[in-house]
């Protein structure tokens, strides 16, 4: 069976590296940007630094902070009239997943016209975004890299998938240095969305050797260097090894898609407007072990990169071993029990449910499931 690899054609990694950016924005020869950011970076003044930074290699730019933390059809939209009013040529995103996704909107609207929901499901635009630049500021997404775009429609009160080719980024840059001043809440929000994204690759039915080898070394990292990162945010070594670590899920699930805990996470943000990150570090093991009659060697083998003993485990021993691990990660790092402590109500199930099952996500779950399982699993994870 033929696959295909997606990824951006340049990524700059490590410390530094948005310096480096810099010098490769100007030498694509755009002449002005707009930054696509949230309210909390350009009060920090981070939106403000790479101003600076391109106003420095003779490139201009103009300022969109109203990307929402699950970021909305209206977003795109008014994004979208700035970047026309202010005849920007490229985009810079800079942030987080929400940043990151509310720019593809914006970019690929600005070519293929339309509205962002016409580009809902796999492979539906028609031609390339305009140029995106993508900043990470946290350690969990990929988005930055990827070819998935969430943006929530605030009508219907879903999240829509958005899987296309022609919102990959143009250039990714992850600099751990931009990372130093993320939250504990957040850095292990971020980090449970990374381990959710290698997991479900790994399982995934679209996994390849390649995918595969991605998903298990970002499982490693995340699983040695999570709690450090969470417990002490200036660990610059922590902090680069999650961006690695990241951005090699990003690359496992970039191209072997993921399965019903993202399925579901969907629902839960965008009918209640809940972080990501946190929906997917509930549902993980409750969708695991639902899988886990499918797939217990390859529950085994991520039991093992997150460092549990293994060895003399049957397949479905191993299984239990990394439902177990997953767990106790999350319990570390703070992660709430239950869906319940998010506020997630019981008589929204059948609709959240019904909804996930037409979520793209789900698509390369390795076990099919009826509506009535998703809902099961969504009363599990209460």
């Amino acid at each position: 069976m033929s696959s295909t690899f997606f990824i951006p054609a340049v990524n700059m990694m490590g410390a530094g590296s948005l310096d480096e950016a810099m010098v490769a924005i100007a030498n694509y020869g755009f002449r002005k940007a707009l930054i696509v950011t949230d309210v909390g970076l350009a009060r920090a003044g981070v939106a403000e630094k790479v101003a600076a930074l391109l106003a420095a290699a003779d490139i201009q730019s103009v300022v969109f902070d109203g990307a929402q933390p699950n970021p909305t059809v209206g977003n795109v939209e008014k994004g979208l009239a700035q970047l026309r009013d202010s005849a920007c040529d490229f985009i810079i995103s800079l942030g987080g997943g929400s940043p990151h996704d509310c720019a593809k909107g914006i970019a690929l609207c600005a070519t293929n016209s339309g509205n962002i929901a016409d580009y809902e499901g796999v492979d539906r635009s028609a031609k390339p975004q305009l140029p995106l630049v993508a900043i990470n500021t946290t350690a969990g997404t990929a988005s930055e890299m990827t070819r998935f775009c969430i943006i929530t429609d605030e009508t219907r009160h879903v999240k829509m998938a958005i899987v296309d080719r022609n919102v990959t980024p143009l250039l990714s840059v992850n600099d751990p240095a931009l990372m130093v001043a993320m939250p504990k809440g957040l850095t292990a929000a971020t980090g449970m969305d990374a381990l959710t994204h290698a997991i479900e690759a790994y399982v995934s039915t679209a996994a390849t050797p390649i995918t595969d080898a991605c998903a298990l070394k970002a499982i490693e990292l995340i699983s040695a260097n999570l709690r450090t990162a969470v417990e002490n945010g200036s660990d610059m070594p922590a902090r680069e090894a999650m961006a690695y670590a990241q951005f090699l899920a990003g690359m496992a699930f970039n191209n072997a898609s993921l399965g019903y805990v993202h399925a579901m996470a969907h629902q839960l943000g965008g009918f209640y407007d809940l972080p990501h990150g946190v929906c997917n570090a509930v549902l993980l093991p409750h969708v695991e072990s639902y899988n886990a009659s499918v797939c217990p060697e390859r529950l085994r083998d991520i039991a093992t990169a997150m460092g549990a003993e293994t060895r003399g485990l049957d397949a479905a021993q191993g299984a239990e071993a990394a439902l177990a691990a997953i767990r106790t990660l999350s319990k570390d790092i703070g992660i709430p029990s239950g869906l319940a402590e998010l506020g997630a109500k019981a008589d929204d199930i059948p609709t959240l449910a019904a909804n996930a099952m037409n979520d793209a996500c789900g698509l390369t779950n390795p076990r099919r499931a009826t509506q009535e399982e998703i809902e099961a699993i969504f009363h599990s994870a209460l």
